[in-house]
């Protein structure tokens, strides 16, 4: 069983793009071998209204052995005419799926 950490986001050199920092825990005994991880990732105006939110994946950085933690730091990027500029992006939800 994995467990995800709250992704902690900074700014990328893209406005279009950040980094997205996520710990998985295994707190089982069999290794994660393989997966994929998604990102939530919300295009916000200048003032403040959230108006979309893009799903992407990459994957899991496996393996993660049974009962150990392993830390990644994504660069997570919607298409760059998706965020006009006055705009940027915030990944706020992760979700992992494991083998």
């Amino acid at each position: 069983m994995l467990t995800l950490s709250t992704p902690a986001r900074a700014a990328a050199s893209d406005r279009w793009c950040e980094h997205v920092t996520v710990t998985f825990t295994n707190t089982g005994t069999t290794p994660a071998r393989s997966g994929t991880v998604g990102f939530a990732t919300h295009i916000i105006g200048a003032l403040g209204i959230d108006w979309a939110t893009i799903t992407t994946t990459q994957p899991l950085p496996a393996p993660v052995a049974g009962r150990s933690s392993r830390t990644q730091t994504y660069t997570v990027c919607v298409d760059a005419w998706r965020v006009p500029l006055g705009m940027h992006v915030e990944t706020r939800k992760v979700t992992a799926t494991w083998n």
